[in-house]
């Protein structure tokens, strides 16, 4: 069946729906897609954790409106999450809709966000080409390129020289190697080996043993929520630790939802982050107390990217003064800032790309426990894929 005949379907049973609920909406309903099983199923849960606190902390009414929040369950998988997203716009008539932890979910939905003028609230995907699939998303988790451009620099201005680079085969893996490589050779470095592993489970072991044969100072690695720590375990099995390789790259490796788990062996590994549960001002603090209060476990930049998509949908309510039609919201949406935990941001009214500090951090020991500890910032930084195509 062509996506041409698949959108005309989706049109039509949009109109007629449109037709059945023309009547003024007291409600405000937002649709949440998100993994809650399968591989990817920490992230989902982190997520609906923080929505629901955002929810818990701030009311559920916005501009005079009900906010009725709707989670559903792709398990990761596109086929889903466009089969719900239809569901959840033509039957649920949702005002919103939000998550998509991977990047083929978020391009999935895309067409229907166009063709209905839902706005898209992408919380965890971070391949770059997202928000130019439809003019109703915009994104409050990060692109990859933003961490990668600021490891690329910081490990060539600290003495390391070749580096092999090892990724997930995906889009925001392969967004990844290309802006970590394009900036480290700008700065002199050598990539003397690129590898890439298939996405669903792994065996990192046999692409490991290839990187030590090259003899880096060390691997650069993406490899999605969740996955980092199978990843450590098996560079540390294979001795690439006590070889004096070092792992560097986005903080997805060393998740600080997973990273007690991973030992005192990632003592020491540097990351460039959007995000960590020790970032240091009132703000975070607060939100990691009430988060892990409520939910007995440590929130990571998953649970920030929902607690954030959350907060730009109450405020574009409170700023439409609780009109309902995409356009409007789109519009209130560009060029909001506000102070996140994780620090100040703001929605790039171009590109609808949220603008972020981004932190390196070193896995240090603190109260007997691991934690990412920021060092230095780049502030308020642009996706560089988009900044380069202008």
């Amino acid at each position: 069946m062509s996506r041409r005949y698949l959108l005309t379907a989706f049109a039509a049973a949009l109109a007629c729906s449109a037709a059945a609920g023309a009547s003024a909406q007291d409600a405000v309903k937002i649709g949440f897609i998100l993994p809650m099983t399968g591989q990817q199923q920490s992230t989902g849960k982190q997520e609906a954790a923080a929505i629901k606190l955002y929810m818990a902390q701030h009311g559920d009414t916005v501009a005079g409106k009900k906010i009725e929040l709707i989670i559903r369950d792709d398990a990761a998988v596109p086929d889903n999450t466009k089969r719900i997203a239809q569901e959840l716009i033509v039957n649920d008539k949702v005002n919103f809709l939000g998550g998509f932890v991977v990047t083929p979910a978020a391009l999935s939905v895309a067409p229907l966000s166009a063709e209905s003028k839902t706005p898209e609230i992408v919380t965890a995907a971070g391949t770059s080409i997202i928000t130019e699939k439809s003019p109703y998303i915009a994104r409050t988790s990060f692109t990859l390129a933003q961490s990668v451009v600021p490891m690329a620099d910081w490990a060539a201005d600290n003495g390391i020289k070749k580096v092999v680079t090892m990724i997930s085969d995906y889009g925001p893996g392969i967004d990844a190697e290309k802006s970590f490589s394009a900036e480290f050779k700008k700065k002199g470095g050598e990539i003397v080996e690129a590898v890439r592993f298939p996405l669903a489970s792994p065996d990192f072991a046999p692409f490991l043993q290839r990187a030590a044969d090259q003899k880096p100072d060390a691997i650069f690695v993406f490899v999605p929520s969740g996955q980092g720590g199978a990843f450590v375990k098996q560079f540390i099995e294979r001795g690439l630790d006590k070889a004096g390789i070092k792992i560097i790259g986005p903080g997805d490796v060393v998740d600080d939802d997973l990273l007690n788990g991973m030992g005192d062996a990632v003592l020491g590994t540097v990351t460039a982050h959007i995000y960590s549960a020790d970032h240091n001002s009132p703000a975070n603090k607060a939100f990691v107390d009430a988060f892990e209060k409520a939910n007995n476990m440590r929130p990571n930049f998953m649970a920030v990217g929902g607690y954030d998509g959350m907060h730009l949908i109450y405020e574009a309510l409170k700023k439409t003064g609780g009109k309902t039609d995409g356009d409007s919201l789109i519009e209130a949406i560009k060029g909001m800032a506000w102070e996140s935990p994780r620090g100040p941001v703001s929605i790039d009214p171009q590109t609808r790309d949220i603008i972020q500090n981004v932190y390196i951090r070193k896995v240090e020991k603190k109260n007997g426990q691991l934690y990412n500890v920021e060092f230095a910032t780049f502030p308020a930084v642009k996706d560089p894929v988009k900044a380069e195509q202008k």
